[in-house]
């Protein structure tokens, strides 16, 4: 027979599992990449073998890993090396895109992330940044990932003049004559992205492989992924070669839907490291750059409501599709207009999965950032989950105030409101558009406030606050359970996986504001330490 000792055990902790039946533990026993025990140290420490390690942690925190449920991580690995545009002004910027063009060989593109024309007051012209670099072609992305910033020579690298229509679902930005302006939004992006040198699925793997490091690093031990094809590509190959160590659900793009149902493919196919989620779809644009579908005008801009992507009957007639193939949907919806829409298609799609005897799957809706007060209840009513940013909140504040005006902030970003109707939040990042820290989208869903303490000591509508127990559910129990109760993930307890991270200290016994500084001693995912190690 097997020995049953354990390979690991680490004791002297203070563990919280988030196993309602033994919330707090001072040991654990781990054998063969999952826990065996969780208790007293008496309890535990008996299953010691000849060969077990034993971590003596000496009062630090354990807790469950974290997951971050809406990355982007094709995106964000290559971020990692491209110009970072999160500047305080335009001109900060353009020296950075011009210092980029010094280094960068003649036919290559410049590419960046990170701007954001509310910081800066201003959107910056074409001419500046033909200034900067007026050979080679330059392609950055905004920080909300729904609009670009292009130069001249991407202009007419892509073909795009003043005659070029805008495409469905996206607008072209134009001066007073109707000339081009360096401005891309929604769909229009694709016009010009889709002329950029892009990598192989075999270059890749070494950015991901760079990116899931940095990730260990904040905590996270697990992603819910939502770039396309490629990644998904570099992913399994990752797999195959042992070196993928993030538990990582990939979520398919509406536009690959029929694909995977030709394949016969589902979701939850794969094993726990790579496994198939559900189908994205967007019903709307993004805060930032105004395009965020919403039932009233935009303050300051009478006529812009947004620009809704596709409506209830639009969505239903996918979703039919998708939970007819066992897919549930995803979908993100940032204005009050589009979430209605959502809500309207989902609530058709429940009645239909009832009528034809189908399961009722785990739909999300992404975001959520404005509900109307009557659609509030609705999300909890049709089991549909509210994966939301917390992060999000505190970087938009400024805006949502602005363009939205006091009353409609009252239910932007709404999370308390969505517990107490008995919704169920998950909580993630949407790397590269914000950091995917999970400490400091902890410490925003906890007190609304960003990290110099602005807008004061209650927070931004701070009626929406949530716990930071609640918060903490949100990064691990929910993430899984969104997937079935088959993951064995989101909890320290017997027979589940063996992913956690330990701290320096407890972040329940510390002041809510020191939560944003909290960073891992030690990440472990399948019982390895994948980041640092304690002892």
């Amino acid at each position: 027979m097997p020995s049953l000792s354990a390979d690991l055990i680490l004791t002297g902790a203070r563990i919280r599992t988030l196993d309602p039946h033994r919330p707090l533990a001072e040991a654990l026993a781990i054998r063969q990449g999952k826990i065996i025990a969780v208790g007293r140290a008496e309890e535990v420490e008996p299953l010691a073998g000849r060969e077990t390690q034993i971590a003596q942690l000496s009062g630090r925190t354990v807790l469950p890993g974290l997951i971050d449920a809406h990355i982007h991580l094709e995106a964000y690995a290559r971020a990692i090396h491209q110009v970072d545009c999160a500047t305080s002004t335009v001109e900060e910027c353009l020296g950075r895109i011009k210092a980029a063009a010094a280094d960068t060989p003649e036919g290559l593109w410049i590419q960046g992330h990170g701007w954001d024309q509310n910081r800066w007051g201003r959107y910056g012209t074409l001419q500046e940044l033909d200034s900067a670099s007026p050979d080679r072609p330059v392609f950055l992305t905004a920080k909300s990932l729904h609009a670009a910033r292009v130069n001249s020579a991407a202009l007419r690298a892509a073909g795009i003049g003043p005659e070029t229509p805008d495409p469905p679902g996206g607008r072209i930005g134009r001066d007073d004559q109707g000339r081009p302006n360096g401005l891309l939004f929604e769909e229009a992006v694709s016009l010009v992205r889709q002329h950029l040198p892009e990598p192989s699925a075999e270059q890749l793997v070494g950015l991901l492989e760079e990116a899931q490091a940095k990730l260990w690093g904040y905590g996270l031990t697990g992603v819910h992924d939502f770039d396309g094809a490629r990644c998904f590509q570099a992913l399994q190959i990752l797999r195959q070669q042992g070196r993928l160590g993030l538990r990582v659900v990939k979520n398919i793009p509406v536009a690959l839907l029929e694909h995977a149902l030709a394949l016969g493919l589902r979701t939850g196919f794969g094993d726990e490291w790579l496994r198939i989620g559900s189908v994205k779809v967007f019903a709307d644009g993004a805060l930032g750059p105004r395009t965020a579908a919403m039932l009233e005008p935009y303050l300051e801009e009478p006529e812009n409501r947004g620009m809704l992507l596709i409506d209830a009957e639009g969505l239903l007639e996918i979703g039919v599709r998708a939970v007819n193939g066992g897919f549930p949907l995803t979908v993100h919806a940032i204005g009050d207009r589009a979430n209605h829409e959502v809500l309207n298609a989902l609530e058709a799609l429940r009645a239909y999965e009832q009528e034809h005897g189908l399961p009722s799957l785990s739909h999300r809706v992404e975001h959520l950032q404005r509900l109307h007060p009557e659609d509030l209840p609705r999300v909890a009513a049709l089991h549909v989950y509210a994966s939301m940013q917390p992060i999000h909140a505190t970087s938009d504040m400024a805006m949502a105030d602005r363009y939205w005006g006091p009353e409609r902030v009252k239910t932007a970003y709404a999370w308390r409101s969505l517990l107490d109707t008995g919704a169920t939040l998950v909580f993630g990042s949407d790397a590269p558009v914000e950091s995917p820290n999970p400490f400091w989208g902890l410490h925003a869903a906890v007190t609304r406030r960003r990290h110099d303490g602005s807008p004061g000591p209650e927070g931004w509508v701070p009626e929406q606050r949530v716990t930071l127990a609640e918060a903490l559910a949100a990064y691990t129990i929910a993430p899984h359970e969104l997937m079935g109760p088959d993951r064995r993930l989101g909890r320290l307890a017997p027979g589940y996986l063996a992913d956690l991270i330990v701290l320096e200290v407890d972040p329940f016994a510390i002041p809510v504001d020191a939560l944003k500084d909290l960073r891992p001693l030690s990440t472990m995912v399948g019982g390895r330490w994948r980041w640092g190690e304690p002892g």
